[in-house]
């Protein structure tokens, strides 16, 4: 099993917490930083540059908050929606529920290579029992169900194409050995328990071991050493800016940028480097950049 190291140090704040990351434990010590001074600040001026994005960014890409609050608007959507039943490369090493079941290609893909690793720790009887709804197909889910087992159409995370109801052929999913697998190891891959036990009052909704949600690293590493709902990630990338994150050697740099008034979005990305923008869904963006 890989070893995962985290740190993550607080550009507002003079230390930086080294979080190294394994299977069985995490560690936390805090060490003494210094401010970057005035040349470091030119130097990182130097290789970063600045590009404006209109609304509609907010209501794009991995990090969308989709509760009762919150609905997704048709752009939200995965643009990459697949029958899995008739992609049979994207389905290696777990079952499906019925053959109707869709999801993200990219989240499929994503979704077997961490199947892959949880059958070299032998646990392996995997089923997907839902995945990408339709708003029509949500909307009489909830007529049928009603508010206590669904959310209305727009409102639930299956309508974005980024979240699967995951389950085990041998028993019940929260006493399964797929369940603990799934919990305990779902965020190296970039996925979250998105309504775990512990954060009902945080979601509003129930504990629910089989539901899964792609948000990708480095967010669901700090997720998991953080204990944090999504709600309360985003609630505290926007409080701190920016953050900077190391997850297996690489080093993340995550930060918040709000709407301005004239509906633009001014954000800074590397000149030169790789990054990654997905909305909020609430009121701005998230700029990711990676090295």
């Amino acid at each position: 099993m890989k070893k995962w190291g985290l740190l993550l140090s607080f550009a507002l704040f003079s230390f930086f917490i080294i979080l190294p990351i394994s299977q069985d434990k995490i560690e936390v010590q805090k060490y003494e930083q210094h401010r970057e001074d005035s040349s470091d600040e030119k130097v990182a001026a130097e290789n970063t540059q600045k590009i404006e994005l209109t609304e509609e960014q907010i209501y794009q890409g991995n990090l969308l908050l989709v509760n009762n609050e919150y609905s997704i608007q048709q752009k939200s959507i995965k643009s990459d929606i697949v029958n899995l039943f008739t992609n049979k490369e994207l389905t290696k090493g777990y079952g499906l529920l019925t053959n109707e079941i869709e999801l993200s290609a990219e989240i499929a893909d994503k979704f077997s290579v961490m199947i892959a690793a949880a059958k070299e720790d032998g646990v392996r009887h995997f089923v997907i029992t839902s995945g990408y709804r339709g708003l029509d197909e949500q909307a009489n889910l909830y007529k049928e169900m009603g508010s206590d087992y669904a959310l209305p159409a727009g409102h639930s995370e299956h309508n974005l194409g980024l979240a699967l109801d995951v389950g085990s052929t041998q028993m019940k999913m929260e006493e399964a050995p797929e369940g603990k697998w799934i919990e305990e190891n779902a965020w190296k891959y970039g996925f979250i328990l998105r309504y775990p036990a512990d954060k009902i009052d945080v979601t509003g909704i129930q504990y629910e071991p089989w539901h899964i949600r792609y948000v990708g690293l480095p967010h669901s590493a700090v997720m998991e050493e953080m204990n944090f709902a999504l709600e309360e990630y985003l609630d505290y990338v926007k409080e701190e800016k920016s953050i900077s994150v190391h997850v297996d050697g690489k080093k993340y740099t995550i930060s918040y940028y709000p709407v301005s008034q004239n509906g633009t979005i001014e954000v800074e990305v590397p000149a030169n480097g790789q990054y990654e923008i997905s909305g909020n869904n609430v009121d701005g963006v998230i700029v990711t950049t990676f090295s």
